[in-house]
Order: structure tokens, then C-alpha cells, then sequence
């Protein structure tokens, strides 16, 4: 993976916010059982973050963090139970669909599994044929060769219009998924575990595509993975996510080498070392993640941390800057700041 996304670099975001929540919530109403009654998870619990133009942000969490609710309530794929979202400085939260279709063009999203995201019953061109049409991107004069520059642009070409989806590989797949977000020319790509379903070797070659579109098409992304060293390649800034809450949050060497958050600890150290002559010492508990079912007072990471005090289990924390962009929500580091919003 040669193609980094490196743009630590100050003037590639200038600061200048593309997507916005505040307070952000998203519910589920569950049942145990039949004859259980029905209560509320929240996968995404009042987060408020801000996502910055030209920047890639990575999300990073245990499987059932609320990582991929996060990603689809943004765009509205699910509805908000409450909080703000805004794009462009737009509030889109509460637009009707009529309205909220112009914005779909800017926003688009990379499902994880690119054969049951694609219609295994529609040609590849039928496939791109659609954003077209439903936004009126062109003419039908011009619609074949909008597509079929869209598709050269993935690493695809004339010959695959008109196969079906069965007929390429996961890697190709993921192309063609990647070239149907792209071709509405959006401004934001949530990609929701673009690689997960995919082989190694392919997994490089959709992440250095990835990249290279970035750079081209002057995207922003927000990138949800469970995979930390991917994080790690493709992000500006990087988002801790557990139980529905984001507990740090910063550019991505201040994450990685000034881990503040004993989550953060915990994740970053559970990466298997090359060297078998090195053993991890895990000195978090690595037991499984608690049900979202369970009410929390305080902070939602209390039964596993080994720093727990009383009051992390009767009152949440709020985030400190620890370093310049770099919050951690964690008391830990109350005497370092007397709170901020997060970045």
C-alpha cells in the first residue's frame, strides 16, 4: 500500500467542516424474547463530531460498537431519534425526502459486502445507469460515456458493461460499488468496511484505489473498519468508537503513538506482532464487550478499565485536549483541561 493517504499536512483540510453532528442519537427498540419486554439499545449515543473537507476520518471499534449506525444515520440511511446533522453547513436533519434527494448526489456510501449490495438481475451499466437518471446527471446522449468513464476510473472497462455482478470477483465487485458511489460525483464517501469481505492482496488494491480517488476527485470519507492498521494507512484523524460512544479522538500518529484512553490501549495492543518472539501484554481486560442492553451512569468502559474510580461509574466524562486536536474522554485527564468539545 504505497499510494498513503499522508495529509497530516496543515493545509489540505484548512479546518473547513464538510459534515457536522451534534448530539447525534440513534435507537433500537429490542426484545429479548417473545415474552420479554421491549427496550432501548443505542448503538450511536450523543455523539457530536465534526468531519473536515479533503479529509479522510477513520472509525475505529469492536464489532457492535455502533460504528456502521454511525456511518448510515449521517446520510440519513436510518433516521436520528435525535441530535443535529448538517452537510455543507446545511441543517439536513429533519428535510423531507423530496428535498433531502438533492443532497443524496453530495453523500454517498461503500457497503461492506459488494455482491449483496449490488442487484445480482441488473448489467453493470443498468447498475450506473440508475444514479444518472434519478439524479439527472446527463442527457442519454451523453449517459454511455459518463459511465464508461466512471468505470475506467475503478480499473474496469467497455467489456464488463454488460456482465452481471456473478461473473467478477469480490475485488471487481467492490469496484464496480465504488465506481456507482462516485459517479453522482459526491463530495462525502462513508465507506462501511470496504475490504473486510475481500482477500489480502485484493484488500491493498481497493485501499491504494481508494486513495488515489480521494486525491482525485478531492473526496472526503469517512472510513469505518475494525481493522486499526488499515485505519491507521488511509486516515487524517482517527475516532475511537465503543458502545456507541466516541472516547478519543485525534490526527492519526497523535492516536497512534500518544494513546491516551485505556480503550485505546487495549485496541492498538490486541494487534498480533510479526515477531513470535514478543509477547502482547495485555494488561486491560479483554473479555467481551458488554451488552448494549446494560444502563450506564458513567463511563460505559468502567467494568474493563483498570484505572476505574468511583466516579467513572456515577458520572460520564466529558472530552479533554490532551494535545492539539487530540480529545480523550476519559477522567484521567481532568487536570489537563476543563473540558472542550470535541473535534
Amino acid at each position: 500500500m504505497n499510494s498513503k493517504i499522508n495529509s497530516q499536512d496543515k493545509d489540505l483540510v484548512k479546518k473547513e467542516t464538510l459534515v457536522e453532528t451534534e448530539g447525534l442519537v440513534k435507537a433500537f427498540k429490542v426484545k429479548k424474547s417473545f415474552f420479554s419486554e421491549a427496550k432501548w439499545i443505542y448503538p450511536v449515543d450523543r455523539i457530536s463530531l465534526r468531519i473536515f473537507r479533503g479529509e479522510t476520518l477513520g472509525v475505529v471499534g469492536e464489532s457492535g460498537c455502533g460504528k456502521t449506525t454511525l456511518g448510515r444515520t449521517i446520510l440519513r440511511l436510518l433516521e436520528p431519534n435525535d441530535g443535529k446533522i448538517y452537510f455543507d453547513g446545511k441543517d439536513i436533519t429533519n428535510l423531507p425526502h423530496s428535498e433531502l434527494r438533492s443532497f443524496r448526489k453530495h453523500m454517498q456510501i461503500v457497503f461492506q459486502d459488494p455482491y449483496s449490495s449490488l442487484n445480482p438481475r441488473m448489467t453493470i451499466y443498468d447498475t450506473l445507469k440508475r444514479p444518472i437518471r434519478i439524479f439527472k446527471l446527463c442527457d442519454k446522449d451523453n449517459e454511455p460515456e459518463l459511465i464508461l468513464n466512471t468505470l475506467r476510473s475503478v480499473g474496469l472497462d467497455k467489456q464488463h458493461l454488460l456482465r452481471y455482478p456473478h461473473e467478477f470477483s469480490g475485488g471487481q465487485r467492490q469496484r464496480i460499488a465504488i465506481a456507482r458511489a462516485l459517479i453522482s460525483k459526491p463530495q462525502f464517501i462513508v465507506l462501511d468496511e470496504p475490504t473486510s469481505a475481500l482477500d489480502v492482496s485484493v484488500q491493498a488494491q481497493i485501499i491504494n484505489l481508494l486513495c488515489e480517488l480521494r486525491e482525485q476527485y478531492k473526496l472526503t470519507y469517512l472510513f469505518i473498519s475494525h481493522d486499526i492498521s488499515i485505519i491507521k494507512h488511509v486516515s487524517n484523524r482517527i475516532a475511537v468508537m465503543y458502545l456507541g460512544n466516541i472516547v478519543e479522538i485525534g490526527p492519526t500518529d497523535s492516536v497512534f503513538c500518544n494513546r491516551f484512553h485505556p480503550y485505546t490501549k487495549l485496541l492498538i495492543s490486541s494487534v498480533p506482532l510479526p515477531d513470535i518472539r514478543k509477547r502482547m501484554e495485555l494488561r486491560i481486560d479483554t473479555s467481551e464487550v458488554p451488552s448494549l442492553l446494560k444502563k450506564f451512569d458513567g463511563c460505559k468502559f468502567f467494568d474493563r478499565c483498570p484505572y476505574r474510580a468511583k466516579k467513572c461509574e456515577v458520572s460520564e466524562p466529558t472530552f479533554y485536549e490532551v494535545e492539539a486536536g487530540h480529545f480523550v474522554k476519559c477522567y484521567l485527564y481532568e487536570s489537563m483541561q476543563t473540558g472542550g468539545a470535541q473535534s
